[in-house]
């Protein structure tokens, strides 16, 4: 088993990660929660999957358990999807000493944090995640939230959960579309901290490697989380291609996986800062090409204008100005600063 452990400045906890872990993680949420009440919250891919799988886990050691299922998607990600969790939280007496696990992907994960977060003002939760994306990236770190109709997590919190499980096997059941969605996120943190992750990528298939891979995605994310949990200065980094990644998710509807537009937002941001000579020339095409490797589409199908206007209510901004995570070149980022009416001209 790989055990990191993340020291925020509210909470320290452990991620573990272990093949079959799911099987086995009844022992290790009866020694991190004092509850005797768990609500499993899951969506409709997830949950026929795997609850029951947990469900039998969890009661073998003695807990009452509930589960609530939302369908899946990142439509359900907005507060009438948390309203109905509040509701069958209430209904079934869940008090402060009870506790709530995320199984499932980063929507699951996102909604599973934000209701935690606010729920009687805070109970005790615990991510299972079941896909790449969140396996690398959203279940660490404490970022909960859900969608408006003005942008992506423009409501939320910061909360960080008891322990983190990683089940890599759960990723045998992903289709080839979500693994790619995953990878773009794997990418990100190649481009941002870690030449060494980025050329491993290249030379090598991630999917062989893949508890490696997720630990050593875990690993930058934990000493940034450590050091900046509440996204103050060095967190925002962790956000590379993902001001105008959210913007292209927003005008698809949503059709658009999250993980293929921070692949899109990569590359329109590394492009318009190449030609501003703030990016080192190549490195555009090196992150393409990586990204073709791993079946992400990168081409920008969206008006720029409508792009850039998206993007003025990105969270990273402040006033006037927004804050552009860039590479100057792989492995290395910098926050550059734009007035927020300059950013599609910037794009053009």
């Amino acid at each position: 088993m790989k055990k990191l452990t993340v020291n925020a400045m509210s909470a320290t906890y452990d991620i573990l990660i272990e093949k079959g872990l799911l099987k086995n993680s009844a022992e290790y949420i009866k020694n991190n929660v004092k509850a005797e009440k768990l609500m499993i919250i899951s969506d409709s891919n997830v949950a026929p999957l795997y609850l029951d799988t947990l469900k039998s886990g969890l009661l073998q050691y003695g807990f009452s358990v509930y589960s609530h299922i939302f369908t899946a998607g990142e439509k359900s990600k907005n507060l009438t999807t948390v309203s109905k969790i509040y509701d069958a939280l209430s209904e079934n007496e869940f008090t402060r000493k009870d506790c709530v696990i995320a199984l499932g992907g980063g929507v699951c994960g996102d909604i599973t944090g934000f209701v935690a977060a606010t729920y009687m003002r805070g109970i005790d939760f615990i991510q299972i995640p079941t896909t790449l994306l969140s396996q690398v990236d959203s279940s660490v770190g404490g970022k909960t939230g859900v969608d408006t109709s003005y942008g992506k997590n423009l409501v939320g919190a910061f909360y960080q959960p008891k322990i983190v499980l990683i089940d890599p096997d759960t990723l045998d059941t992903l289709s080839e579309h979500y693994f790619a969605d995953g990878m773009g996120e794997v990418i990100k943190y190649g481009c941002i901290k870690s030449r060494e992750l980025f050329d491993f990528l290249k030379e090598n298939d991630a999917k062989e490697s893949i508890e490696e891979v997720i630990l050593i995605c875990l690993r930058i994310k934990r000493d940034v989380v450590s050091e900046d949990e509440r996204e103050a200065g060095l967190r925002m980094i962790l956000n590379f291609g993902h001001t105008l990644g959210h913007s292209i998710e927003k005008l698809s509807e949503f059709s658009l996986s999250h993980g293929e537009c921070v692949a899109k937002g990569m590359v329109m941001i590394s492009k318009a800062t190449e030609k501003l000579g703030i990016t080192k020339s190549g490195t555009t095409d090196e992150i393409i090409k990586l990204c073709e490797k791993y079946s992400l589409n990168t081409d920008i199908c969206y008006d720029i204008d409508a792009i850039a206007e998206s993007a003025k209510n990105d969270k990273k901004g402040s006033g006037k100005m927004l804050n552009l995570v860039v590479t100057p070149k792989i492995g290395e980022t910098l926050i550059h600063k734009i007035d927020k009416n300059e950013l599609a001209q910037i794009l053009g």
